[in-house]
Parts: C-alpha cells; sequence; structure tokens
C-alpha cells in the first residue's frame, strides 16, 4: 500500500493560506511544487498551485484534488519567495499574489498549444526602428556600461540609477548592458510603462536581439501570452520586454533587470496585491543576486533619494547624442494673454507664431494637454448648477465628436441638455478644454495642415495607437496633438516644436506629488523635441509661471527641483522620509461608511498606544472623489518609517478582511 500523501495548495482569495489536501491514487507522479491543480473551496471549484508536499498533516477531513491541470510547474522556489514577500509588503494573500504573478490564459490552454504563426505577425508592434547594431558609447555611456558590466561579472546584487537627459541615450546602454548578460550566459527582463506608448523603444528590443526576445503584455491575446510565457519557462527566450506583470516572467538564470521611466505610475497595479512593480524588481534581483538599472530623465524621489542615501549607485549621462542641444524653453504667462485678449484663449500668440512658421518649413509639432474631450464641465450662469454624473461625484465632460456627455469614471453617458436641469433657463455655458477642442482651435487656425489627435477616445482601435504613430513618423501628419500618450519614449527627428497648453492641470490635483507630476511630464513632453538636427523650442502655456516646477522645467533643471521637493517632503514627513497606507472604506451607506472609519482609527490609535510603535494616523476624511459608481468613499492614512509595521497592525486588526459590516476595504500601500 502505497504511503498517503499531502499537498499544500495556494488559491486566488483573500485569505491566508496555504490549504491542505490529499492526493489521490494515481496522482501522486503529476503532483510537483509549482503544478497548477482544481480543488474544491468551499462551495467552489477553483485553480490552486502546489507549494508544499508532504506525508502527514494535522488537518482533519482533508478534501482530495479534484484534478490535475498541468503537472508541468508554472512557478520556481524564486517566484514563490517573491510572491510571498508581496504579500507581507502589499497586504494581501499569498494566493493573490501568486495568482497575480501567472497569466490567466495558462489555465486555460492546454500545454501543447501553439498559436497560429498568423497570430503571431498580426500582433507584432507594427511600429519599426530598424536600430540592428551596436552604436559606439559615448564617454558617459561607456563609463555607466563599465560599472554595470563589472557588476554583472561579479554576480552580486546592485542597484543603478540611471539619470539623463531626454535623449542621452538611456535605451542604448539598456540594449548593450543586456546584450553582455546574455553572453555572460544571463537572463534579463526589461520593463517598460506601457507597451502601447513605448512603440520604438520595444522596436529597437526586437531588432536587436530578434527572437531571442519574448514579449509581454496585457494586449497579447491569451494564446500568444500561453506561447511566449513557455518559451521563456523552457529557456528558449531569455530576454524578455514587456509591462509591469513581465517582473513575473520565469526566466532562467537572470542576472539583470531594466526598468524604463522608473518614475512612471503606471508601474503601480491598481487592483489587488497592489505592487510596484519598480520596487518588485528590486527585491526580485536581491532574491537572484542580480543587477537593476532603474532609469528616467525625470527620476521618482524615493529613487533619487535612495542614490544619495547610498542605498543605489547613481550613473550620469547629461549630454544628448551627437551633443544635441536641449529644447529652449519658454514660459507664456497666460494671465497676460487674458488681460490682452479679454477671454481664455487656447493657444497663445507666442505659440501661434512658431507653429505657423515650423509648418510652413515642413517641420512637424506636438501639442499637449492632459486632458480629453471638449468641454470639461457645463454650468448654468444663471443658477451656478452643474451637471454631474448621477453615480460619481464629478462634473460629466462633453464630447463634440459623439455629442455626449460622458463620465471618465464609471462611463455613464447622457445627452447635453438645452435647459437648465435646475432652474429652466437657456444660459447654459460650456467650459473647461479638453484635446477635442484643441483639435477643432487648430484645425480653424491652421485649415492646411495635417492633424492627428491622440488620446484613448482616438486610440480606441486595435493598433489605431500604432497606426497614428507610423504616419507621424512618415511624415503623414504635421500637427500631433495628444495626452499624456505622446509624451514620452517617442523619437521624432523632425519634431522641432512642442506646445503645452495647460501646464496647471496636475498643479491643482489634492495630491502631495503634484509638483512632481507637474515637473515629470513637462520635462518628458518637452524632451519630445530637438531630437534631431534641426534643434527644437518648447513653449509651455500657465496661469503659475512662478510655481518652481515649471521654473525647474524651463531651466531642464531636476537637482533644484529636487532640492526644494525633498525639503517640503522632509518638513511634513512624507515619502522618502515615511511609508504611506492608505485605508479605503467604501459603501452605498454613507452613515455605515464613516461609523466603521471612525470605529477603525479608535482600534488603531489603541494598538498603537499599546504596541508603542510610531505611526501616526490621518484622518478619517472624504475621498477627493467622495462617491463614486454609486458608492460613498471615506480614507484614511497611516504613516510610518517602515511600511510592514503599518501592514501588520491592520492585518491584525482587519484579519485580512475585505468587507464588514455592508463596508468594502481596501488596503493601498505607497500608494499613488
Amino acid at each position: 500500500m502505497t504511503e498517503k500523501r499531502f499537498v499544500d495548495v495556494l488559491v486566488n482569495r483573500p485569505v491566508d493560506g496555504p490549504f491542505t489536501y490529499s492526493v489521490p491514487e494515481g496522482l501522486e507522479a503529476a503532483l510537483n511544487i509549482g503544478a497548477l491543480v482544481e480543488v474544491s473551496f468551499g462551495s467552489k471549484r477553483l485553480f490552486g498551485y502546489v507549494v508544499g508536499i508532504s506525508s502527514k498533516t494535522n488537518v482533519k477531513n482533508v478534501k482530495p484534488v479534484i484534478k490535475v491541470v498541468d503537472s508541468v510547474p508554472l512557478i520556481d522556489d524564486e517566484i514563490l519567495r517573491l510572491t510571498k514577500w508581496i504579500s507581507e509588503y502589499y497586504y494581501s494573500s499569498w494566493g493573490e499574489a501568486l495568482s497575480a504573478a501567472i497569466p490567466s490564459a495558462l489555465k486555460k490552454i492546454s500545454k501543447t498549444s501553439r498559436p497560429h504563426k498568423k497570430t503571431i505577425k498580426d500582433e507584432e508592434i507594427i511600429f519599426e526602428d530598424g536600430s540592428d547594431r551596436h552604436l559606439v558609447p559615448t564617454p558617459e555611456q561607456k563609463e555607466a556600461l563599465d560599472l554595470i558590466k563589472s557588476s554583472i561579472d561579479k554576480k552580486t546584487h546592485r542597484v543603478f540609477l540611471l539619470y539623463g537627459v531626454t535623449g542621452s541615450g538611456k535605451t542604448e546602454v539598456y540594449l548593450q548592458a543586456v546584450d553582455y548578460a546574455f553572453q555572460k550566459g544571463f537572463s534579463s527582463i526589461i520593463l517598460v510603462p506601457e507597451i502601447s506608448l513605448t512603440p520604438q523603444t520595444v522596436a529597437r528590443f526586437r531588432a536587436r536581439f530578434g527572437d531571442r526576445i519574448a514579449i509581454l503584455h496585457s494586449r497579447l491575446r491569451e494564446t500568444r501570452r500561453a506561447y511566449e510565457w513557455k518559451r521563456i519557462a523552457s529557456g528558449e527566450a531569455r530576454i524578455v520586454v514587456g509591462a509591469r506583470s513581465a517582473i513575473f516572467a520565469p526566466v532562467k538564470n537572470l542576472g539583470l533587470i531594466v526598468v524604463d521611466e522608473e518614475h512612471e505610475t503606471s508601474y503601480k497595479q491598481e487592483e489587488t496585491p497592489r505592487y510596484n512593480a519598480r520596487d518588485v524588481a528590486v527585491k526580485r534581483a536581491e532574491l537572484t543576486n542580480g543587477v537593476v538599472i532603474l532609469g528616467s530623465a525625470t527620476p521618482s524621489l524615493e529613487s533619487f533619494y535612495a542614490a544619495t542615501q547610498g542605498q543605489y549607485t547613481l550613473i550620469e549621462l547629461s549630454e544628448r547624442i551627437d551633443y544635441r542641444l536641449l529644447p529652449e524653453v519658454e514660459i507664456v504667462d497666460m494671465r497676460e494673454e487674458l488681460h490682452r485678449e479679454k477671454k481664455f484663449p487656447i493657444l497663445s500668440n507666442t505659440l501661434k507664431n512658431w507653429m505657423e512658421k515650423d509648418i510652413g518649413e515642413n517641420k512637424q509639432v506636438i501639442i499637449f494637454l492632459n486632458r480629453r474631450g471638449f468641454s470639461t464641465f457645463i454650468n448654468c450662469r444663471k443658477c451656478g448648477y452643474v451637471i454631474t454624473c448621477k453615480r460619481c461625484n464629478v462634473s460629466l465632460t462633453y464630447h463634440y465628436h459623439t455629442r455626449q456627455l460622458i463620465c471618465h469614471h464609471c462611463n455613464y453617458k447622457m445627452s447635453p441638455p438645452e435647459i437648465c436641469p435646475s432652474c429652466n433657463s437657456t444660459y447654459l455655458k460650456y467650459w473647461g478644454l479638453g484635446t477635442e477642442k484643441v483639435e477643432n482651435e487648430i484645425h480653424r487656425l491652421f485649415p492646411q495642415a495635417r492633424i492627428a489627435r491622440l488620446d484613448t477616445d482616438a486610440a480606441r482601435g486595435y493598433g489605431a495607437h500604432e497606426r497614428v504613430l507610423s504616419m507621424f513618423k512618415e511624415q503623414k501628419i504635421d500637427i500631433l496633438v495628444g495626452t499624456q500618450m505622446i509624451a514620452k519614449g517617442l523619437d521624432f527627428p523632425q519634431v522641432t516644436l512642442v506646445g503645452v497648453i495647460s501646464a496647471d492641470t496636475a498643479l491643482n490635483l489634492p495630491d502631495f506629488r503634484a509638483g512632481e507630476r507637474t515637473f515629470n511630464l513637462l520635462t518628458q513632453v518637452g524632451g519630445r523635441a530637438g531630437r534631431g538636427d534641426l534643434g527644437g523650442r518648447v513653449i509651455i502655456q500657465t496661469y503659475a509661471p512662478g510655481h518652481y516646477a515649471i521654473q525647474a522645467a524651463r531651466n531642464h533643471d531636476y537637482r533644484s527641483f529636487y532640492a526644494k521637493e525633498i525639503s517640503f517632503r522632509k518638513e511634513l514627513n512624507l515619502p522618502p522620509f515615511s511609508h504611506i497606507v492608505r485605508v479605503m472604506l467604501r459603501g452605498r451607506n454613507e452613515e455605515k461608511v464613516v461609523d466603521f472609519a471612525e470605529a477603525l482609527r479608535v482600534k488603531l490609535v489603541k494598538r498603537i498606544k499599546a504596541l508603542d510603535k510610531d505611526i501616526e494616523i490621518v484622518g478619517p476624511a472624504p475621498a477627493p472623489i467622495s462617491r463614486l459608481k454609486g458608492l460613498y468613499h471615506w480614507h484614511l492614512f497611516l504613516k510610518s518609517k517602515r511600511a510592514e509595521d503599518a501592514v501588520g497592525l491592520l492585518k491584525e486588526i482587519l484579519d485580512n478582511q475585505r468587507r464588514k459590516k455592508g463596508v468594502i476595504i481596501t488596503v493601498d500601500v505607497d500608494p499613488y
């Protein structure tokens, strides 16, 4: 008689595991660590992952494993340790963290399935770059590469912050570092913020490494995603390029991780587990004694501070390739324009004149506004009524092309009224500015120009984003109007002018990172100008010309911005001097939500005193958008030197529950 065996299984549920199941006769050989199984969990049947095997258990009434879905391990010890850390740091169950690391496609698709060749070709990024050769590194690039190669040779964990101005050749440093690691037998993972926003970066890696790379991102069809995953797991592909979730790619002998545009907020996952891929990259490299390159022209304050404290090694690229000059930046004070024109102008005279000049010389122009739509709200000039979403506490945005008012939070739509719903007057006025309105104004001013718009409304269709960028590269478009989709990672030599319509948009948000976001966006979008031999100019329109973030962006001066911002953060004990943990509470009954929030604060204060922990509590208070999709939102914050202290306290009090007394609870560590 064979000895009874048991397996520990993790499932994607907000409860601490693993859970023990017995192994039915005949399945012993198929059950290995990392195998995908189907198990009974309460009244449901769930997929789970085997994380332990034993011959005895203290658990009574053990249920058997229903079936083995895939006996080939989908995970290894490295991913198990990484996801265990994620669950402890980011307040999730281990099962949720592990499920986030593995594409759901692998649970549905047979391990023998391979996508049709045509499917693969259809999904390749059509934006080609053709940089398939090593370029001779500049002295600064060579110095950077020597340091990185030395650490790869020693197989020692080290984090490099590659701070390089826009156009300084950071991508070439990545390419040569990845190639060096490959020659030494190491695999690499390259993270980019969003594949669709960085097509040229991806194209350069594909041109340089061909079939040796695998691409992983959410826009791939499931068959392709599963196929790429298997190629990586088998060792066929040793270089992985992808968005956030590619940090979990099952590469063998990982030696190098690159995080391009490391400051980007898109590295933060918005669902449980709410991890930041940049910080997970540093942890994964620590587990494998690997090297990390964090690259940015505008490093996050957390990363730059870590470099000043010696936790990271700072490498600087201070010059553009071929010693091209950084674009000249001009600030236009829109208060003066308003005084002169007696109305709110969309384009200043300065910007109009430069656009006319550059278009006349067959050069290209980018116009940036980080707000889509035509008008941002409609209000009644008689009674002051503003038309808002019936489910969210926000105004509706008018979209000219669809003739509809749309909520950008829940997608509620309605036709604009002709009379005020409150006082029945006809004094309704369309206020505010979006990319649609800017595009309309440019069509009016420059009827002869070829104009395109690129925002989430315009780029809805499959491949639409890439098609617009391809046309822009081929100079079939003169003026490109867009949101942050056009702010980063693009290299167009014919672009000589970048206009920023409103630099104040992010400054007015209730967010301590407002100044940092503004500086980053202005620097990144301005960096699209003057990347060829024609030189470049950036014109920033603003109603707050004296703000330090705008002045620092004007002078391409990250260090002066950092000095001002870091002193402000230190004074208020904000990151990087503390970690913030946000507890969001939401429900249909506001009174219940408020009562629960107050009761939670009392419990936290009491427990902090008992444990004598240095944890500060802020709130509870209504969230900036206090009603969203029919739910009332309140939140409170914990500030602590160590995030683990605050998370441990919350796990103890909330007991990992996500719903209590009709209140949904969300915990976000290091939130954006």
